[in-house]
């Protein structure tokens, strides 16, 4: 992919606190991964020994010990830290935030209060009592329900929804389809029939939170559902009622979080993981793809399994697992040779031993 903004490669090296070495007057179209980047485009190597895979590109982004290349180099310490930061430059150069303007196809309630530079887009919905920070981006169909908080600088892609009294930090980024502040899945049996217990919360995100597409969290029964300062929640995650989550937790794909649950800060949790309701994973645990937490995590614990255990453990598990057919076969073996030896011994327990059968012949 090719940008009309070019750059001197001389400036992405500031950009990224790099050491160049070739002609800092090289123009850089664009940025692209090793396996699509072409003429005009820079890239990176994780590794000094990929240099020989390069062909055709304009300059490389590598680790500092990399010696030899063909082209321009930019030699940092973090090579993925210093692509992203060219990647955004690139990418802002393409697609420029959206000026501030209001759509004129957007319902806005008379008692909504809108901050500086809002970028309000087509279809969207805001309710009585809104308050939106200055810088907010709200894109097509999103809603914004009565008391909602909107904080500076968040940015709401397409069709998201945000139910009543749901609060948002600064620089969130909620994207499309995601919903908060939805009911609980909160019910209780009454006269034979399923009733929704009270749902009178909300639900109330930190600073620099993202919340992937198609996620949902839900209001809390009472008090609030929270989602910590920069933790980023992935495509497809399920937080329920009265969660509290930590800061800067990572929770991947397909994860679901039963209601009254509790992460400390800079917990993982890795896709399809499931954690049942009233359950506290302490700070900085990682739980493994696919695993199910049924009962508290202790602080740094990795965690691995259904039900989840202690990595150490559940892997020395698996690998006596991985030894049952062989040892089948030797139980087998075993079995046969204790019933040949007891054969053996039946057969000879009613035979005179050897000094009676020499009194009898004296």
């Amino acid at each position: 992919m090719s940008y009309a903004d070019a750059a001197p490669i001389g400036e992405l090296a500031r950009l990224v606190s790099g050491d160049l070495i070739g002609d800092p007057t090289t123009p850089i179209q664009g940025a692209a991964v090793l396996s699509e980047a072409g003429a005009g485009q820079i890239t990176f190597i994780d590794h000094a020994d990929r240099l020989r895979t390069l062909s055709g590109v304009a300059a490389v982004v590598a680790p500092r010990d990399a010696t030899g290349a063909d082209c321009p180099m930019v030699l940092v310490d973090d090579v993925y830290a210093a692509f992203d930061l060219i990647i955004a430059r690139f990418s802002k150069a393409a697609r420029p935030k959206p000026k501030a303007s209001i759509h004129r196809t957007a319902v806005i309630a008379s008692t909504a209060s809108l901050g500086a530079d809002v970028c309000i887009g087509p279809n969207v919905s805001i309710g009585e009592e809104v308050v939106i920070g200055a810088g907010v981006t709200l894109h097509a169909g999103v809603v914004v329900m009565d008391g909602c908080r909107i904080g500076a600088g968040t940015t709401i892609f397409p069709n998201a929804v945000l139910y009543h009294d749901t609060v948002l930090g600064q620089r969130c980024i909620i994207h499309a389809c995601a919903s908060l502040g939805a009911n609980g899945f909160g019910y209780r049996q009454h006269e034979g029939r399923h009733c929704l217990s009270a749902q009178l919360g909300s639900v109330q995100l930190g600073d620099e939170v993202e919340i992937g597409a198609g996620s949902t969290v839900d209001r809390g029964a009472y008090g609030a559902t929270r989602i910590g300062d920069g933790t980023k929640i992935d495509n497809l995650v399920q937080i329920a009622h009265n969660c509290q989550i930590g800061r800067h937790n990572l929770i991947c794909s397909q994860v679901g979080i039963a209601g009254s649950s509790n992460t400390g800060d800079y917990v993982v949790m890795g896709g399809q993981a499931g954690v049942r309701d009233h359950v506290t994973v302490g700070d900085n645990a990682v739980i493994s793809a696919m695993s199910g937490v049924s009962n508290d995590v202790r602080a740094g614990e990795t965690m691995l399994g259904a039900p989840a255990t202690p990595v150490r453990e559940q892997r020395l598990r698996l690998a006596a697992f991985a030894k049952l057919v062989e040892m089948r076969k030797d139980f087998k073996t075993l079995r046969s040779k204790i019933a040949e030896i007891e054969k053996q011994l039946a057969a000879t327990a009613g035979q005179p031993s050897a000094a009676t059968r020499v009194d009898r012949a004296a």
